[in-house]
């Protein structure tokens, strides 16, 4: 995962991973910055398990959860949650990866806020949960950086960046427009 290419205005940073899903785990939580503003954050773990796993159909797993704010508008679009999908799935396959057992959740929540905290303007909040096991490849061994690189421009495309390719930028494809940032509460 070291040797990924990562796109400008990302930063990751290790993590400690889940002790109980797997024997052997690596964690990277991630966030994509647009100077001091973070437009989206993420965590992506690593489960590895040599003796595989019925579910995953593998001896590997890739976990992740992603999320940005959205304006408020952009949640009442019922194609969205199909988008936001079609991102991940979109990021694998144009990298020509291999990937099965692909699963996950696209949720949207919205806040309003009343007492104390009534001045602060409604928040929508987009989040992808998703798993999937990436075929092995070189030595029963995945490409993670391939992967990683692909969960990373998951997250660039939930923050609201247009997408790019594995070498250079993707013309067509329409991109929502870029959001506030992930929704922190302030107490």
């Amino acid at each position: 995962m070291k040797k990924a290419r990562l796109r400008q205005g990302i930063e990751i940073d290790p993590t400690k991973p889940p002790q109980r899903l797997a024997p052997h785990a690596y964690a990277l939580e991630a966030a994509v910055v647009d100077g001091d503003e973070d437009l989206a954050d993420g965590r992506l773990i690593l489960l590895h398990d040599p003796a595989g796993h019925d579910a995953w159909q593998g001896t590997f797993r890739l976990v992740t959860l992603v999320r940005a704010e959205l304006e408020p508008e952009m949640a009442v679009d019922p194609l969205l949650p199909e988008v936001c999908w079609s991102w991940l799935t979109g990021a694998l396959d144009a990298r020509g990866l291999t990937y099965g057992e692909a699963s996950g959740t696209v949720t949207m929540a919205a806040s309003h806020y009343f007492g104390g905290l009534g001045e602060r303007r409604p928040a929508t909040q987009i989040e992808i949960r998703a798993s999937w096991t990436p075929r092995e490849g070189v030595g029963g061994v995945p490409d993670t950086a391939a992967h990683l690189s692909a969960w990373c421009e998951l997250l660039c495309q939930i923050a609201g960046l247009p997408p790019v390719g594995p070498t250079e930028t993707v013309t067509g494809v329409v991109s929502l427009p870029q959001r506030r940032g992930p929704h922190h509460p302030q107490g």
